[in-house]
C-alpha cells in the first residue's frame, strides 16, 4: 500500500497488489469508499443507484474469492461505477431525462457484463443529462451534477456523474459513454484521463454511429487495466471490432516512446468557439514537452467547418425530435425544455435538408483521416473552453448554437479514431485543462502508450479535490 494514501484513493494496480499481499480486503475498501462517497455526494450529485448494502454483498463475495485463491479475473473486488445509459439487469435505465418509465432492463449491456465476469464490485450507476445530449450535468431526472475542483461548475457531459466520480475519488475505474465528446469533455473538464476507444473496439448495445463506451480514470494505468476487461468481444455489438489479443500491460513505454514521432498540433477546431487563452497557453506548453522528449511537433491546419458542425447538430436535431413525437405529450413535457427547443426546432426540415445534414457525418470523416494521415498522432485542446457555471445546459446556453465546443472532439467519433483526453495544465482560478491525444483507427494501445509518456513528462500535479469539510480541515 502507498504509504499515507486512503483506500479511496489507491488505483485498481495498488487495489489488486493490496489484496493479493493481505494487506486490506474488498470489504474494507467498499467501506473506505462508501464513507468517501458520503462527505462528497451531497455536494456533486453524482451517483444513481447508490446501494451500500449491495456493494458490501459483491465485496464480501470478493473478499472471499481472494482468500481461497479463485479470483474471477483482472478487476475482482475493485470498484467501479457505471454509467446511467449502460443497462444494468434489474434496474431502470432513465437516460438521465423524467420522460422514461422505469421498467428494468433485462440484462447487462456488454460494459457492464464486463465488469460482473471481471469480479469488479458496482459501486452505482453514474448521473447524466437527458438522453445524454448535453455536456452538462443539468437532468430533468438526475439532480444537478457539480464539478470537485470548483463546485459551481459544470464536470461536463453526458458522462457527467462518471467525470465527477472519478476526479472526488469514489474508486478507481468508471465507465462512461462518447458520441461527441462526452467521454472526453467531462475527463478534460475534470481533471481525469479517458480514452474513447476505435469504434468497436469495446462493445456497447445498442451500438449506434460513433458511439462508444470508454474507461474514465485518475491514470492511464487504471484506464490500460480495465480495457483488459472491456475490450472482450460481445456478439451483441453489430458494430465490434474482430477480437485482437492487445498486450494493454504493455500502456507504459516511459517518455521514450515519444522519441521521433510525427505529432500533428491542432490549435484551431475549425469551427464552434474560439480557444481561450489559458487553454490555448496549456496545449502549447504541452506541446513544447513533446518535442523536449524528442517527437516532432508540426502545427495542423484545420479541417473541421461550421458546416460540417452544423449538419450533424441538425440531423442529431432531427433524431431527437423524431423520438420526442413519439412520446406521449405529458412525458415529452418532462424532458429539458432546452432539449425539447433544441429538437422541435427542426419540426419543418425537408428530406433533402435532413440527406444534406447526415451527408455531413461522412464529409467529417474524410476530413479527419486525411488531415491525420501525415501524423503518427495528433493533439490539441479537449475544449476551447474550460469548465462552465453549471447550471448552464451549455457553455452558449443557446439551444440554437449548442455544440459549439465540441470542434475538436467530434470528428474522430466520425473517423472512429481513438482519442484520449489527459490533463496539461490548470486556469489562473485552478480548473482543469484536458489534452486531447488522437491515434490512427485501431491504435488504442498507442495512445495510451503516448498519454502514459506525457504523465511521465508533465509538470507535478495539484492535489485531488477534497470534500469542502475536510479541504477546510486541510486549510487549517
Amino acid at each position: 500500500m502507498v504509504v499515507g494514501s486512503a483506500l479511496h484513493e489507491l488505483s485498481a494496480p495498488q487495489l489488486i497488489e493490496g489484496y493479493r499481499r493481505r494487506e486490506f480486503s474488498p470489504v474494507e475498501v467498499a467501506r473506505a469508499v462508501l464513507g468517501h462517497v458520503e462527505r462528497w455526494e451531497h455536494h456533486l450529485c453524482a451517483l444513481y443507484l447508490l446501494r451500500p448494502e449491495s456493494v458490501l454483498e459483491q465485496a464480501r463475495a470478493a473478499e472471499a474469492r481472494w482468500m481461497r485463491g479463485g479470483q474471477l479475473g483482472p478487476l475482482d473486488g475493485v470498484p467501479v461505477t457505471i454509467k446511467d445509459n449502460i443497462a444494468t439487469a434489474g434496474d431502470p435505465l432513465p437516460l438521465g431525462t423524467a420522460a422514461t418509465d422505469p421498467t428494468p432492463a433485462m440484462a447487462d449491456a456488454p460494459p457492464a457484463a464486463r465488469m460482473r465476469e471481471a469480479g469488479a464490485v458496482i459501486l452505482a450507476k453514474t448521473t447524466m443529462p437527458d438522453y445524454g445530449m448535453l455536456s452538462s450535468g443539468l437532468s430533468s431526472f438526475h439532480k444537478l451534477a457539480r464539478n470537485p475542483w470548483d463546485l459551481s461548475k459544470t464536470p461536463g457531459g453526458s458522462s457527467s456523474g462518471a467525470g465527477a466520480a472519478a476526479a472526488a475519488g469514489y474508486g478507481p475505474l468508471h465507465i462512461g459513454t462518447d458520441i461527441g465528446g462526452s467521454l472526453r469533455l467531462p475527463a478534460g473538464w475534470c481533471g481525469i484521463f479517458t480514452l474513447k476507444p476505435s469504434l468497436g473496439r469495446i462493445p456497447i448495445d445498442p451500438p449506434y454511429t460513433g458511439r462508444v463506451a470508454g474507461p474514465m480514470t485518475r491514470t492511464v494505468a487504471d484506464a490500460a487495466l480495465m480495457m483488459q476487461a472491456l475490450s472482450r468481444p460481445d456478439a451483441r455489438d453489430s458494430m465490434s471490432l474482430p477480437p485482437q489479443d492487445i498486450d494493454w500491460h504493455a500502456f507504459d513505454r516511459g517518455a521514450d516512446k515519444l522519441k521521433g514521432l510525427r505529432i500533428g498540433l491542432l490549435l484551431d477546431a475549425g469551427c464552434g468557439l474560439r480557444v481561450e487563452s489559458e487553454v490555448r497557453m496549456a496545449v502549447e506548453a504541452a506541446a513544447r514537452l513533446f518535442e523536449r522528449a524528442g517527437a516532432v511537433v508540426a502545427p495542423m491546419q484545420p479541417f473541421m467547418t461550421q458546416a460540417m458542425l452544423d449538419g450533424m447538430d441538425h440531423f442529431w436535431r432531427m433524431r431527437s425530435h423524431v423520438d420526442l413525437k413519439a412520446l406521449a405529450p405529458d412525458a415529452k413535457a418532462r424532458v429539458l425544455p432546452y432539449i425539447q427547443q433544441w429538437a422541435d426546432s427542426v419540426a419543418g426540415m425537408g428530406g433533402e435538408a435532413v440527406f444534406r445534414a447526415a451527408h455531413q457525418f461522412h464529409l467529417t470523416r474524410v476530413a479527419a483521416v486525411n488531415a491525420c494521415r501525415a501524423f503518427d498522432y495528433v493533439i490539441s485542446p479537449v475544449s476551447p473552453v474550460p469548465a462552465f457555471p453549471a447550471e448552464l445546459p451549455s457553455p452558449t446556453n443557446d439551444p440554437l448554437r449548442p455544440l459549439e465546443h465540441i470542434g475538436f472532439t467530434v470528428p474522430f467519433n466520425m473517423s472512429e479514431q481513438p482519442a484520449a483526453s489527459v490533463n496539461c495544465g490548470y486556469t489562473e482560478s485552478g480548473l482543469p485543462i484536458g489534452l486531447q491525444v488522437v491515434g490512427q483507427r485501431f491504435d488504442d494501445l498507442g495512445v495510451l502508450q503516448v498519454a502514459r509518456a506525457f504523465e511521465h513528462i508533465r509538470e507535478p500535479q495539484r492535489p485531488w479535490p477534497q470534500p469542502p469539510s475536510e479541504a477546510l480541515h486541510h486549510v487549517d
